[in-house]
């Protein structure tokens, strides 16, 4: 983090404790941060014990947050447009709430229900991500409140069991069947570095370094505006398909299945079932991949990788839109190295490697292809690898 980075989130940070303050008489006792994410490689492994590869974003979501000893938990958003939301934490249960306050009000239930002694809070959010475009807005709202209650409660949880229980919340409370990707990139990731992540044993993730910059490049967002809902059923669908080919294969997981006897296993599967499969199989052979081009030093061989990625999404998975698919094909045509769509899929964003003295020309070759077919102009910003959930320094945004 450069310093005007630093200078930028002390200043968002003071802002929020300051807004907490006018909500709530009284200044916060710390606040906290949690970020959004795009995964390089390895979509809609997780959730079948598999492979990923995100990064942090510097884009992220701010939690002033104070304690309570009544059992009342109050949320509010700067982004929500409504009212503070109130709460009893001993009432709280899956369906009871709706719409954003769900995710931060069910990691509190979840920490609960987990049996740790957690009481109410004052919550105030204010967040960066943008919401609907594949960024994991929803688990930067919940790990955001995840790290925030380890803290004043003194838990002592380790950054996966944080992640576990965010993913527990938008798992039962929020009725999200996600996997714990978004969640394990909010905690775990590190500025300067992807994440990789082992869906099976994600307390055992590991760090891969990542200097783009250093190398020359770039990590071009594209988001294309198209508002996703992955509690609308696709999502949902798409799981349970998973879970019925492994258990029509007789494994534990998709994640089970090797690479070799991948053409054995489609023959035995229903027409329907085998794209799924061959998209699993063949996404964490590319994680793979792309961590040994990592390791090796040779972050511009990610390019093909993102684009067969995005092609299987696409064929196979099925979860690309036009508007992705125009923006990768325009980012390629215009000389990106790589480009696939990033997130559960159904619209929201895309990613292009690229020759850092590229990225200007990759987005307005992207922005002039959506202009031409009748779309919204896409939201471009480059990303670069930023670290998971963390308390601010010591007096940021505390007065």
């Amino acid at each position: 983090m450069n310093g005007s980075d630093r200078w930028d989130e002390d200043s968002r940070a003071d802002g929020v404790a300051d807004a907490f303050a006018r909500l709530y008489g009284g200044p916060p006792d710390g606040v906290w941060a949690a970020p959004g994410r795009v995964n390089l490689i390895g979509e809609h492994t997780d959730y079948n014990d598999g492979f990923a590869l995100p990064v942090a974003l510097p884009q992220n979501t701010l939690l002033a947050a104070r304690a309570r000893t009544d059992g009342r938990l109050r949320l509010h958003s700067a982004q929500g447009g409504g009212p503070t939301v109130e709460l009893s934490v001993a009432a709280l249960a899956p369906g009871a709430v709706t719409g954003w306050a769900a995710y931060p009000a069910g990691v509190v239930w979840a920490l609960a229900e987990a049996g740790h002694a957690v009481g109410g809070a004052d919550l105030h959010f204010d967040s960066t991500v943008p919401t609907g475009a594949g960024l994991s807005s929803s688990a930067a709202l919940e790990c955001a409140v995840a790290v925030a209650y380890d803290a004043l409660h003194g838990l002592g949880l380790p950054g996966p069991e944080l992640a576990r229980t965010a993913q527990r919340a938008e798992n039962a409370f929020a009725g999200v069947p996600c996997g714990i990707m978004d969640q394990m990139a909010s905690v775990c990731c590190t500025a300067e570095a992807a994440l990789h992540l082992d869906a099976r044993t994600p307390q055992d993730h590991r760090q891969v370094p990542l200097d783009l910059r250093g190398r020359g490049l770039g990590l071009l967002v594209m988001d294309t505006r198209v508002a996703h809902d992955l509690g609308d059923g696709a999502y949902a669908a798409l799981r349970a398909g998973c879970e019925r080919a492994a258990a029509l294969l007789g494994l534990p997981a998709l994640r089970d299945v090797d690479a070799g006897e991948l053409p054995g296993a489609l023959e035995a599967l229903p027409e329907e079932l085998a794209p799924l499969v061959r998209h699993v199989v063949t996404e964490n052979a590319r994680v793979t991949e792309a961590v040994a081009r990592l390791r090796e030093g040779d972050p511009a061989a990610l390019g093909p990788i993102l684009t067969a990625g995005h092609a299987s999404l696409r064929d196979d998975y099925r979860v690309s839109c036009p508007e992705t698919d125009l923006a990768v094909s325009a980012a390629l045509d215009a000389g990106a190295l790589g480009a696939r769509m990033t997130g559960g899929g159904f619209g929201g964003s895309v990613i292009a490697l690229v020759e850092a003295e590229r990225e200007d020309a990759v987005g307005g070759a992207v922005t002039a292809a959506f202009e031409a077919a009748g779309h919204r102009p896409p939201r471009l910003f480059a990303a670069t690898p930023s670290a998971g959930a963390r308390r601010l320094a010591p007096g940021v945004g505390v007065r």
